[in-house]
């Protein structure tokens, strides 16, 4: 068994759903891999991502642990037989993990919701918006780490699948770059805002008492809600969350802040209005 160096946020994902069927069925590893006729090092390696595991022995794994949901057993059985060298393979050793996770993530999502509260959402952004974004980064970049930086979010930039925007009038008129850079980027959302897959909200600065809208985050839909996954910022990558009762916390979260922003219509008009301020 080879085992893996580096795996990926997919992979840790199946890791961590196939150990917590094991621990709802109340059997620790020793008499999991008892079950699958195995050492129980190969348990731990498989629960920690370090080795992958086979449909068969997913399928085995769902029924020894009593599994029954269907739905989730081929959702995980899809994880584990995936092979896919996703474009951002080619910026590994090059760029940090989270991001190529975070690429990976993105292209097995069924849908998008993001929530930015000071930073247009880089999805959205023009290169000159994400030359000023990553040029204010502590400590700073090397030209080549930039432009690599660049390179990567304007090929995340590809997507097709839904994606929602909530974004606080803050973020609109935070100048992280110039006058002129400012106004492209509003021009771009604007732009975006009229593409059939793009939504994009506005939440103004005069909702009062708006409390919700304090923290970015990123939501992406998995192939069943209990599969989605929060990605939230920190200041040494990303933190990606999986748990049920945080999603389901964060789902919520966004629904509210969904509810309380502006419409696309009232959103695209505040915009609008903010270029002709520039």
């Amino acid at each position: 068994m080879v085992k893996r160096r580096e795996p990926t946020a997919r992979q840790v994902r199946l890791a961590t759903e196939l150990r917590r069927l094991r621990e709802a069925a109340g059997l620790n590893s020793r008499q999991a891999a008892a079950l699958l006729g195995v050492a129980p090092a190969q348990i731990t390696h498989i629960e920690s991502a370090l080795a992958g595991v086979s449909e068969q022995r997913v399928r085995r794994l769902a029924s020894h642990y009593a599994c029954t949901d269907s739905e989730f057993i081929e959702a995980l059985v899809a994880m584990a037989i995936d092979r896919t060298q996703g474009w951002w393979e080619e910026y590994r050793g090059f760029l940090p993990t989270s991001f190529l996770d975070l690429s990976e993530l993105e292209h097995h999502a069924r849908f998008l919701r993001h929530v930015a509260i000071l930073y247009v959402p880089g999805l959205l952004q023009t290169e000159g918006y994400s030359r000023a974004v990553f040029s204010s980064r502590l400590p700073e970049l090397t030209s080549d780490e930039l432009e690599l930086r660049i390179r990567h979010r304007k090929a995340r930039q590809r997507f097709t699948i839904p994606y929602e925007a909530v974004i606080h009038e803050a973020a609109l008129r935070i100048r992280v770059g110039d006058r002129d850079t400012s106004r492209a980027q509003l021009v771009r959302l604007l732009e975006l805002s009229e593409a059939d897959h793009i939504t994009v909200r506005v939440i103004p600065f005069d909702l009062d008492g708006f409390a919700r809208a304090s923290s970015t985050m990123t939501y992406l839909g998995g192939p069943l809600p209990k599969l989605d996954t929060v990605v939230r910022d920190a200041l040494h990558g990303s933190a990606f969350i999986d748990s049920e009762a945080q999603l389901k916390t964060y789902r919520t979260s966004f629904h509210k802040v969904e509810a309380a922003s502006l419409d696309p219509g009232q959103s695209r008009d505040l915009i609008h209005s903010l270029t002709k301020e520039l």
